[in-house]
């Protein structure tokens, strides 16, 4: 009964927030519902960010991993802690003060064209297809996790449900708050993120005899599973492969449209700090998790394949039924957090950079904010659909949201930080830049992938810098207009 009484005070909290901010801003206009104004503080900006980046994953995939596999398989949270850290050195603040000399664009593909000061919208076009189709998948993942956690809280209750509940809460407040409510419930998520990673080892070291423990091998049937405690120990190509995860930070538009939110670009530097110590700390806290549950549970988790609940089977171990509902709706909130930025981004680059400037140049902001909500709902209809298939189907969405993550990061990395720091940069080195990145994902998938053991992220990051890079150097160097541009974005004091 404490499970549920937390669940539904945690989803009350939730709505209220979305019903708030479409009271407060339901006169707006798109800028305010898909980009918040550009008045987002540096603390909201900073756990929005990490939020919507760190889903479910965190709290069930990555920990289950460790768990089954061992520290080897935390390469891959030590490449997301370092592509944090530079995504927030290196692009923050910059980002902020080229999207705002670039004509104010509010979306990353409006950004794109504005830094190059071409009316072309073909690559508007293509990167906004790009993401709607990609972030309906990432979307349906969310949906398969939200399913898992809530079912697990009410045993009897249907997963289509369960999935049904989820997704209709995600929808109003995406729907009637827009860019201030989804990132107001991200940082709410956040914080109960943070909070939740950190209990349960402490409360661990604090009440359990671990000193003795030992990390010792796990016989399934046939299948015995090692524990590689020595993360140094792992594969170089586990190595490489965790460490390009980072790189795709860069091309993430639901992560970097935080940075062109922020109200000043001299705010990121304390929202870099704040978003930093949150990830490292998180991510920390994540593999003690999973040490832990290895010791601890380990053997009853990996004999039902169920390694990915460890935090929910030691949240109900070591907490009352209320704290431990409270510790469980973390991986909602993960989850929720994750798919309403998914959801709202996907629905500002198409009413921005496909219905707008193709189908209705002259739609006014109230017919493109409407737009924009239908948008969301049609999303997340397709994504529910994807997220409900049997069988096979739940691995085959899981595994190309690994996919849509190296390919956000081989197409769109490497011109986002071009766009940042080359003057010399041109529009058709950006446009070569995310085919051949894209395609290289694609093609290493298909051929190389099982054969290399090679995350497909990193050859296609170093073709798309590549192309890009030739290309620039072999078409016409960029006009007066585009190199003035540059010139005011790079000013420190510009829009600050």
């Amino acid at each position: 009964m404490g499970e549920i009484l937390a669940f539904v005070l945690y989803f009350v909290a939730m709505l209220s927030i979305g019903l708030f901010f479409f009271i407060k801003s339901r006169s707006k206009n798109e800028a305010e519902y898909f980009l918040g104004g550009r008045g987002m503080g540096p603390w909201v900006t900073a756990m929005s960010a990490q939020a919507s980046d760190m889903s479910a994953w965190l709290l069930m995939g990555l920990p289950g991993s460790i768990l089954a596999f061992g520290l080897g398989q935390a390469w891959i949270g030590i490449g997301l802690a370092l592509g944090t850290i530079a995504n927030w050195i290196f692009v923050a603040a910059r980002l902020r003060r080229f999207s705002k000399a670039a004509n104010d664009s509010i979306t990353f593909p409006q950004y794109l064209s504005n830094r190059f000061v071409t009316k072309n919208p073909a690559l508007q076009i293509i990167c906004a297809v790009i993401f709607l189709v990609c972030f309906t998948v990432y979307v349906a993942s969310a949906f398969v996790a939200g399913t898992t956690v809530f079912t697990s809280v009410f045993p009897k209750l249907d997963p289509n449900t369960a999935r049904l509940i989820f997704a209709v809460i995600i929808i109003i407040y995406t729907f009637l708050g827009g860019f201030k409510a989804v990132c107001w419930t991200d940082f709410f998520q956040g914080i109960l993120m943070l909070v939740a990673l950190l209990a349960v080892p402490v409360v661990i070291v604090l009440t359990k005899d671990i000193s003795a423990a030992a990390i010792t091998d796990i016989t399934v049937g046939e299948t015995t599973y090692g524990f590689t405690a020595n993360p140094f120990a792992a594969d170089w190509k586990e190595i490489v492969s965790g460490l390009a995860w980072g790189l795709g930070y860069f091309g993430m538009p639901h992560i970097i449209v935080r940075f062109m939110s922020i109200k000043k670009a001299s705010m990121a530097k304390k929202s870099a700090i704040v978003a930093i110590i949150w990830v490292v700390i998180s991510l920390t806290a994540t593999i003690f998790v999973a040490y832990f549950g290895r010791m601890l549970i380990g053997q009853q988790l990996l004999e039902n394949s169920a390694q990915s609940t460890v935090f929910i089977e030691l949240s109900r171990m070591l907490f009352p039924s209320f704290i431990a509902g409270i510790l469980l709706a973390a991986i909602i909130a993960a989850s929720m957090s994750t798919a309403d930025s998914q959801l709202l981004v996907a629905s500002s680059s198409f009413t921005s950079d496909i219905y707008k400037p193709v189908f209705r140049k002259n739609a006014s902001d109230k017919e493109v904010l409407w737009v924009g909500r239908i948008v969301v709902l049609l999303v997340s209809v397709v994504a529910y659909f994807i997220a409900s298939s049997k069988g096979e189907g739940a691995n085959v969405i899981m595994n190309l949201v690994e996919n849509a993550w190296a390919g956000f990061g081989a197409a769109f990395g490497p011109v986002v930080l071009l766009s940042l720091y080359w003057k010399r940069f041109t529009y058709a080195g950006a446009v070569a830049g995310i085919v051949s990145g894209g395609a290289t994902v694609v093609l290493w998938i298909a051929f190389l992938s099982k054969s290399t053991g090679i995350y497909e992220l990193f050859p296609g990051f170093i073709v798309c810098l590549v192309f890009s890079v030739v290309v620039s150097l072999l078409t016409k160097a960029p006009s007066k207009e585009v190199t003035d541009l540059f010139e005011k974005a790079t000013d420190k004091n510009f829009d600050d």
